[in-house]
């Protein structure tokens, strides 16, 4: 048995996950057992984080991943995310990578950023 703290929502519900047969008890929705499964089996997580930008007021520039990626795939994304310099003025929902590390998932800005 696996005990997991479901993140779905801002309930938090105590999952128990039964590693051979993958039933979820503990979870207030259906989306907290489909979430108890998929941790076990595949866990996954949407990446935040901030890229260089030049030609801004600030510096920096919130980023996110636009869906889930494979929790192994994390650390190379950040990776990724590193080298990453982008010009100023963007907008949110540009595109700063497209399909990071082979993922399918693009990275996108979340923040409009007008040029100095």
């Amino acid at each position: 048995m696996a005990n997991i703290i479901c993140i779905v929502c801002p309930k938090g519900c105590r999952l128990t996950v039964d590693e051979k047969t993958l039933a979820v008890t503990g979870n207030g929705c259906p989306r907290g057992a489909e979430y108890g499964k998929n941790e076990l089996t595949h866990p996954v997580r949407v990446v935040t984080s901030t890229v260089r930008v030049e030609g801004a007021a600030i510096a920096r520039c919130p980023v996110k991943t636009a869906g889930s990626v494979p929790k192994e795939k994390m650390a190379g994304v950040m990776r990724a995310l590193d080298g990453v310099r982008l010009t100023a003025p963007v907008k949110r929902g540009d595109i700063a990578v497209a399909d990071v590390c082979g993922t399918g998932v693009d990275v996108v800005v979340t923040r409009d950023l007008p040029a100095r």
